[in-house]
This record gives structure tokens, C-alpha cells and sequence, in this order.
């Protein structure tokens, strides 16, 4: 339910806010007061568009917000899920024009997008009256209503798990037939690369062993003269460090005999003369392994030059080397093989349409019943808001495919056609309708206008009203040609519909404000020596004064307001 709306600066409105009840929220007021002004102000928030010409004069931006009760809705919650935004049981949905006409628009005080919030007020707010923001009146939305009206949710979820299932095999059974050639026409190409690869054979981490390998044997006498020298200075020159040493120890062991104090040094100098025999043997072993080995030297260029060239040619790394090798082997495999995984795919498919065919055949055959159904129970419903010529027609096609469509289209055989499928099943439905006698019926949005579409969209409504999703529903301009005993009706049947919806209804029928929760005025007033529109709740005795205005005109008088409280069933 709409629990709140806050407008200011929107055309004649300097500063408005308002919290709206649940059940039958009625608006009255003079005749330019500005009720329709709110009533626009409000579209704002379900996403249509406007100009800076509706700024008050003087201001800078005009701002709308709505406070909506959204607990249980999981469609909204399932939105602002999928858009990152905060989801709670209130939706705070704002929007700011500037006087310039930029546009912007917020979803629980966070930036949002103008599609966002229209996706949001599709799912809130179902408003009637002198604009275009009328879900009964698209075509696209019949086939939902008449399934909501019989119940048939369960099956057209089945129906959509097994559409979704074709719709996924069919698009891989297709890439499969477009692959096909591609993988044929490189099949002789790839096992040509695939033998490349191959005959070089290139393993993870050779290539770092490989350069190790190639520094040495490049690098061979230098390593076998250097690690004489040093054998020579270590330990077998004249004046090697080895003799040195054992000279040096034996010196500084003739002195611990004299000073103890030279003990410690004696035992470093002797562990320093190990060091040294060690390091001596080590070097002398390395000088004995040098190996020349011209052929092994040129072996390991010429390994590292094939490894270099497959990693210049497939992805500049051997990682990328043997995953290209990996791809290309999966895709001749394939391409042996197509004849065999097409078939088996093709098969999947074709039990997959026809369990399609299944579900949707029987949902067509509930819908055949449930039309019927919806088709005498709105007219009983026109018959009472006073359309009683009216006919109302739910008319189910189906459409063919096309025989050139090469299988583009999702679609299952039924008898000798080849019916188109959608997510709904293969039904199109549309309602038809004649207000006049005699009048062939025709598509809702070619025939009833004015007030009239009002009164159809409420008699919808009301046939409708368990099943409809909308939490609120608005009436503009609903009493336009009506009086009398079928205004009484229309108040009726607004307070029923208010059973299972908030509705707003601006209205000047006293039968139909008689039947309020709730009753707010709109009237003009002064503030800074400027019009501006206002707008309160009435109390229970103002209420019946506006109802006896309404049905008596400004002189009130007290017949007037007897009949009033009698018309709002306080007496």
C-alpha cells in the first residue's frame, strides 16, 4: 500500500505530505483545485516522464516521494535484489525534477534509474484516468490475468521449467550446427598444430632446467680454469691458504702451551684450516666434472629454440602452449565425433519439445474453460456499473511458424502445424469488448474512453481482484457519465474492491465518496500571497458536510445532511 506521498514545489503545490490509510481512500474537491496535480505528481513515481514546466515558478526542483508498504511482495524484493539495492518492508521511492528537466531518481535513498523505478511502479500502483499507465489496457498483460484468475500459476511454472530446458538445448543443438563447418574446415589444420606441439613435447618447468643447463655448458672453461686457480690458492700452490693455516695453527698451539688465553684462537684456526680442506676437495671435485660437451651444448639450444617458437606461436608461455594444445585436441575430438554427439543432442531436444507440446496443450485446454469463466463474470460486472449491452470476449490464438524459419524460433509440432512457443506456452490472449449494442467487439485500448474506461477497468477489477498482484489501485475522472443508481453501484463496487486493494478515487459523486475509510479535500489556498494547493484529511462530521455539498451543492442544509449521513450508512 502507498502509506505516504510528499510533494513540493510540483506546479501549483508549495508543500504537500499526506499518509493514506488502507481499504477506499476517496478525493474530493472543487474543479481546479489541483486533484489531478497530485495525481500526476504521483505518476512520477512510476517512472513517466515529465519537464521542467511542472517546477513551481520561482523554484529550483520539484520533489515527489511515496512511503510503500511492500512486505510480502517478493516481486519488489526480487528486484531491488537483483539492483544491489536495501530491501525492507517500507520502499521509499523519490523523484526530483529540476527546472531545467534534468531527471533524477532514487529507490530507498540511493541513486536509481529511470527504468528501475518504472519496473518498481508496474509492480505497486495500477493507476486509471487520463493517462496511459493502464496494465488492463496492454494486450501483453491478458494472458497473465486470465491465468490468475484460474489458478493456473502452477502449471505455467511447469510449462516455463520445460521452456526454459528446450530453450537452452535448442541454442547448444544450434551452435553445435554452426560449429560444425567451422571445426570441420580446421579439423586438418588443428591436428597439423596438434602434431607440432607434440613433436617438441614441451614440459612445465623444462625450460628454466634447460637455460640452467645451457649456462653451464656455455660457461664450461671458465668454470674448469677458475676452479683450478682456486684449488691452487686453497690448498696446492707453495703459499696456499691450507698450509698457511696449518702453520698459523700450529704457532698459536705452541703459545697455548705458554698462555692459555690463545687456546680459543688455536681452535678457530684450526676449524678454519677444516673449512678450508673442505671447500678445497669441493672445488677440486667441480674441476674434475667439467664437462666439454659442444654436442650436448648445441642439443640444448636448439630444444630451447623449438620450445621458444611454439610459445611465440600459441600464447608466448609453455602454460599457454599445452592449454591451446588441450582446446584444439577437444575440437578434433568433436569434429570426429559430430555425427554422434549432434544426434544425441538433437534427441534431447526432441523430448524436450515434446514434453513442451504436453504441458502446453493441457494449458491451453484449462484456459479454453477458465475464458469462458472470466468472459460471463465481467459481464455481470458491466451489467451492474451500468454497461448493460456491453460484451466482452476472451479470445485464445495460437501462432504458426513460419516454414522458412530454418528453426530459428522455439516451436512444437501439433497436428500438421508448427505452433510458435513463448514463455507463456503457445497461446496469445486478448480481451475484446463492446460497450454499445450492436457494436462489433474490438481490443480494449480501441474502445472505451473517458470516464467509460473507468468503469470497464473497474469491473475487471473487481472479477479479477483476488488474483491481481497491484497492491494500489488509482481512479481517475471514474465518475464521468455515470449518476444515480449505477453510481451507487460503482461505490459498491469500489468499497468491495477495497477489500483486497488500497484504492484512491477522485470522484464527484456523493455515492460514491459516501463509501470511504477514508475521505481527504483538495482545496486552493493563500501562503505568501501565492495559490497554492492543499490537501487534508476530513473528520467524520466533515466528511458528511463535503457528501452533502456533493450531493446538494454550498448551501447545506440539514435535509442535505441527513441524507448524507443516511447515504454513509450512519443512521
Amino acid at each position: 500500500m502507498l502509506k505516504s506521498l510528499s510533494i513540493r514545489n510540483y506546479a501549483l503545490i508549495d508543500e504537500l505530505a499526506v499518509e493514506f490509510p488502507n481499504g477506499l481512500v476517496i478525493i474530493t474537491g472543487e474543479t481546479g483545485a489541483g486533484k489531478s496535480i497530485i495525481i500526476d505528481a504521483a505518476g512520477l513515481l512510476l517512472g513517466t516522464r515529465a519537464s521542467g514546466d511542472v517546477v513551481r515558478s520561482g523554484a529550483e526542483k520539484a520533489v515527489v516521494e511515496g512511503t510503500f508498504n511492500i512486505a510480502g511482495n517478493r516481486k519488489v524484493r526480487t528486484i531491488l535484489e537483483e539492483n544491489d539495492c536495501a530491501a525492507s518492508d517500507e520502499l521509499i521511492v523519490r523523484r526530483e525534477i529540476s527546472a531545467k528537466g534534468q531527471s533524477r531518481c532514487f529507490v530507498n535513498d540511493s541513486p536509481a534509474t529511470l527504468q528501475l523505478q518504472k519496473q518498481l511502479g508496474e509492480l505497486l500502483v495500477d493507476l486509471h484516468g487520463q493517462h496511459e499507465h493502464q496494465s488492463l489496457l496492454r494486450a501483453e498483460n491478458h494472458i497473465g490475468m486470465l491465468d490468475d484468475f484460474g489458478g493456473l500459476e502452477g502449471m505455467v511454472q511447469e510449462f516455463r521449467e520445460s521452456f526454459t530446458a528446450l530453450g537452452n538445448l535448442t541454442r547448444e543443438l544450434r551452435g553445435l550446427h554452426e560449429r560444425e563447418r567451422q571445426l570441420r574446415e580446421k579439423q586438418e589444420f588443428h591436428a597439423f598444430q596438434m602434431q607440432e606441439i607434440d613433436t617438441v613435447g614441451p614440459q612445465m618447468g623444462e625450460e628454466e632446467d634447460l637455460e640452467a643447463e645451457l649456462r653451464v655448458l656455455e660457461n664450461s672453461e671458465t668454470l674448469f680454469a677458475v676452479t683450478g686457480r682456486l684449488y691452487e690458492i686453497l690448498y696446492e700452490g707453495e703459499q696456499s691458504i691450507h698450509d698457511q693455516l696449518v702453520v698459523a695453527r700450529n704457532q698459536l698451539q705452541d703459545l697455548a702451551e705458554i698462555d692459555k688465553e690463545f687456546t680459543d684462537a688455536a681452535k678457530e684456526c684450526g676449524t678454519a684450516e677444516a673449512i678450508i680442506s673442505e671447500l678445497a676437495k669441493f672445488v677440486q671435485g667441480y674441476n674434475a666434472r667439467v664437462e666439454f660437451n659442444p654436442e650436448r651444448l648445441e642439443e640444448v639450444r636448439a630444444r630451447l629454440g623449438a620450445i621458444a617458437l611454439l610459445k611465440k606461436k600459441f600464447g608466448g608461455s609453455v602454460q599457454s602452449v599445452l592449454a591451446f594444445r588441450e582446446k584444439i585436441a577437444s575440437e578434433v575430438s568433436l569434429a570426429e565425433n559430430f555425427d554422434e554427439v549432434i544426434r544425441k543432442l538433437a534427441g534431447d531436444t526432441g523430448e524436450a519439445g515434446r514434453q513442451c507440446a504436453t504441458i502446453a496443450q493441457r494449458l491451453s485446454a484449462k484456459r479454453y474453460d477458465v475464458a469462458r469463466k472470466l468472459d460471463k463474470a465481467i459481464l455481470q460486472e458491466l451489467a451492474k456499473l451500468g454497461i448493460a449491452s456491453g460484451k466482452f470476449t476472451t479470445v485464445i490464438g495460437q501462432e504458426e511458424a513460419p516454414p522458412d524459419d530454418g528453426g530459428r524460433g522455439y516451436s512444437v509440432p501439433m497436428g500438421k502445424k508448427r505452433l510458435l512457443l513463448n514463455a507463456d506456452g503457445y497461446d496469445r490472449v486478448e480481451f475484446l469488448l463492446s460497450t454499445n449494442l450492436g457494436e462489433e467487439e474490438k481490443p480494449l485500448v480501441r474502445v472505451a474512453s473517458g470516464g467509460e474506461v473507468s468503469r470497464v477497468m473497474l469491473a475487471l477489477k473487481s472479477v479479477l481482484a483476488k488474483s491481481d498482484r497491484l497492491p494500489v489501485l488509482i481512479f481517475d475522472e471514474i465518475d464521468v457519465g455515470v449518476s444515480g443508481r449505477i453510481a451507487q453501484a460503482v461505490g459498491v463496487s469500489l468499497k468491495n474492491l477495497s477489500h483486497f486493494h488500497q484504492v484512491i478515487v477522485i470522484t464527484h459523486l456523493p455515492q460514491i465518496a459516501g463509501q470511504a475509510d477514508a475521505h481527504f479535500l483538495v482545496f486552493k489556498e493563500e501562503r505568501s500571497g501565492r495559490s497554492t494547493t492543499a490537501m487534508r484529511r476530513l473528520a467524520l462530521e466533515e466528511q458528511v458536510r463535503e457528501v452533502a455539498k456533493l450531493m446538494s451543492g454550498e448551501e447545506i442544509t440539514e435535509a442535505g445532511l441527513e441524507g448524507a449521513r443516511e447515504l454513509m450508512g450512519l443512521r
